[in-house]
C-alpha cells in the first residue's frame, strides 16, 4: 500500500508545494471561467485543505495569503492594494480557510499518530 508523504511544515518543500497547489487551483479556476462557470471559491478552498493536509499549517497560511491577495482582488491574478469593496468575500474566505486549516491539521496529526501506533504494533509483533 502506497503511503501519503507529508512534508515538514516549515520546509522549503512544504512552501513550494503550497505555491504549486495555488497555481494548479488557479489553472482549474481559469478553465471553469472559460467554460462559463463563475465559482469564486470552488478551487481555492480545496487547495487550502490540501496544502494544510500535505504540507502543514504554514504552507496553508501561505496559500490563503497568496489566494486572497492574488486571486480575489480585481484585477484578478495581479497584486494590488486591498480596498473595502471586497472585504465581505475576503472575510468569508478567511473564516472558511481557517476552519479547513484546523480540520486538516487534526487529520494530519491523526495520520501521524496512526502511523506511530502501527509502527509500534509491528515492532511488538516481531
Amino acid at each position: 500500500m502506497r503511503r501519503l508523504m507529508l512534508a515538514q511544515p516549515w520546509s522549503a518543500r512544504a512552501l513550494a508545494l503550497g505555491l504549486v497547489i495555488v497555481l494548479v487551483s488557479a489553472a482549474v479556476q481559469a478553465l471553469l471561467v472559460v467554460s462559463g462557470l463563475q465559482l469564486y471559491f470552488a478551487t481555492f478552498l480545496p487547495a487550502v485543505f490540501l496544502a494544510a493536509l500535505l504540507a502543514g499549517m504554514p504552507a496553508a497560511a501561505l496559500v490563503v495569503l497568496v489566494t486572497v491577495w492574488w486571486a480575489f482582488i480585481p484585477p484578478f491574478f495581479q497584486f494590488n492594494p486591498l480596498i473595502a469593496a471586497h472585504v465581505n468575500a475576503i472575510t468569508m474566505f478567511l473564516f472558511l480557510s481557517l476552519l479547513l486549516i484546523f480540520l486538516a491539521d487534526a487529520c494530519r496529526q491523526s495520520m501521524v499518530l496512526l502511523r506511530a501506533t502501527a509502527a509500534r504494533e509491528a515492532s511488538a509483533t516481531d
